[in-house]
């Protein structure tokens, strides 16, 4: 009798363990064109130089714009002709409002034009902890230093060297390409908002946007060894969340049970403790689709049956944080407080602020009613201070995608191209109005340490790193 119960609880495990096993072994990377890589010629002095004087242009934008030295962004725009001198002779350009730039480089035909962004505001720096002066552009040992030689005035003189090149050449794009830079993405400015509202006044429909995002990285992935290009087809939104108590204030010799600051104590942990429920959507199953066929084998048996192990990858993400969580959910992390400018003073008022990354799945109106729901408690105020909802998603199966793709792969070969969900924000943002072709790559090779010195000290790229990223453009282009 216990056989005949045994045996078919044994048989449905084996079942079970098989249908895993098979389909990890059948998860393997899909097939790859491959194609004679051209190289491509340009004059590199000339493009390294050209970045060294982007970054002497002191182009730091502020929240208030009387904090800013609008002669150091006028600077640039000046000085453009000179270093990209064919563009300006056959390229269209205009200049909009909030510092936006756009050119126009006309195409053979009248096919939907490709639009390519970068922005030449950058953040503040503590010179006092760099290494090197931030606004010198020196360069020692093969790297450039400087603040923006990564975010992202790499991408303005990879843009328009890459032109300026293939314009000296005598070649012309099949379609229009629009260059489209911003001079305050850094504050959410609204120059791109005005550039895309040109596309929408002019009803131009967009084959392809291309904007700062992902790079080229390694060790980024559980079990995958070779570089990864990842491209962002979304972005998370963003979401800044006042928390406020108000009391009577008094002495702090005679306080009550809890105070303000005690209140948003309990609130935080609250939060802290209940996590946003985890969203596997499009970007991220599409990333570990790609990414988890060239996985070892027992990342593979999770990725190729998500089915059963998304609890499993859930438990990961909270248990790690990072990259992986921020991938998986709307993340928050609490950033300032502020409560009695003395010690023996109970406040009036206390408050905090958190930085929240939504999720595709979720929304400011979502994450304020859940973030509601979770501190549960009435005396706690919720004040929006700024937010945005998650970007559209970007579609992997049109040409925009594949010609992005095959200039990626060709120009850092061995690198496996995919897509992911970015969780900063950009300008790209902007254009999901328009178009659902937007993609987010910054076109270099970093590693974790050059990655943690975007808005941090002694940001700098290699020789090397400016020069790919004009064959990149180059590359790109010739397909547009």
């Amino acid at each position: 009798m216990i056989l005949y119960v045994i045996l078919p609880i044994v048989v449905l495990i084996v079942a079970f363990v098989a249908i895993l096993l098979i389909r990890a072994l059948s998860f393997k990377p899909q097939s790859e064109e491959s194609a004679e890589r051209a190289e491509e010629s340009f004059d590199r002095d000339a493009a390294i130089s050209a970045l060294g004087e982007l970054v002497k242009c002191k182009t730091v934008s502020r929240y208030s714009h009387d904090d800013e030295d609008e002669a150091e962004f006028e600077k640039l725009v000046n000085m453009l002709p000179t270093l990209y001198p064919r563009v300006f002779e056959v390229c269209e350009f205009m200049k909009l409002e909030d510092r936006g730039l756009l050119f126009r480089w006309i195409g053979k035909t009248e096919g939907e034009p490709a639009v390519l962004m970068a922005h030449y505001d950058v953040v503040p720096v503590d010179e006092g902890n760099w290494e090197k002066p931030p606004f010198d552009a020196v360069i020692e040992n093969g790297v450039m230093w400087g603040r923006g030689t990564l975010d992202t005035k790499v991408t303005v003189n990879g843009v328009l060297s890459a032109a300026n090149s293939l314009i000296g050449e005598g070649f012309t794009p099949e379609n229009d390409i629009y260059f489209a830079f911003s001079g305050g993405e850094e504050v959410n400015g609204f120059g791109a908002v005005h550039i895309v509202n040109y596309f929408k006044e002019k009803g131009i429909k967009l084959g392809v946007v291309v904007d700062e995002g992902g790079a080229v990285v390694e060790n980024v992935f559980p079990g995958v060894k070779k570089p990864c290009a990842l491209i962002g087809i979304a972005e998370k939104g963003l979401l800044d969340l006042r928390y406020s108590v108000r009391s009577n204030g008094g002495h702090a010799s005679a306080p009550k049970p809890h105070t303000p600051v005690g209140v948003l104590a309990k609130a935080c942990t609250r939060v802290e403790s209940k996590p946003f429920r985890a969203h596997i959507t499009k970007p991220v199953a599409e990333m570990f689709d790609t990414l988890g066929r060239h996985s070892t084998f027992v990342y593979r048996v999770i990725f190729s049956n998500r089915w059963c192990f998304s609890p499993v990858l859930d438990i990961m993400a909270k248990k790690s944080g990072g990259e992986m969580n921020a991938l998986m959910r709307t993340t928050v992390a609490f950033t300032q407080m502020s409560g009695s400018s003395a010690s023996n003073v109970i406040p009036p008022s206390a408050s905090m602020v958190s930085n929240i990354r939504l999720n595709p799945e979720d929304t400011v109106e979502s994450a304020v009613k859940y973030i509601r729901d979770v501190i549960g408690d009435e005396s706690v105020e919720l004040e929006v201070v700024n937010g945005t909802n998650p970007s559209r998603i970007s579609s992997t199966d049109c040409d925009g995608w594949k010609k992005l793709s095959r200039a990626v792969a060709d120009t850092w070969q061995g690198s496996i191209v995919s897509p992911y969900l970015m969780v900063q924000c950009s300008d790209s943002r902007h254009y999901g109005e328009i178009s659902d072709r937007v993609y987010r790559f910054s076109a270099m090779a970093l590693t974790s340490e050059e990655r943690a010195t975007i808005h941090g000290n002694n940001e700098r790229i290699t020789l090397d790193a400016i020069c790919r990223a004009v064959e990149f453009y180059i590359r790109l282009m010739r397909q547009l």
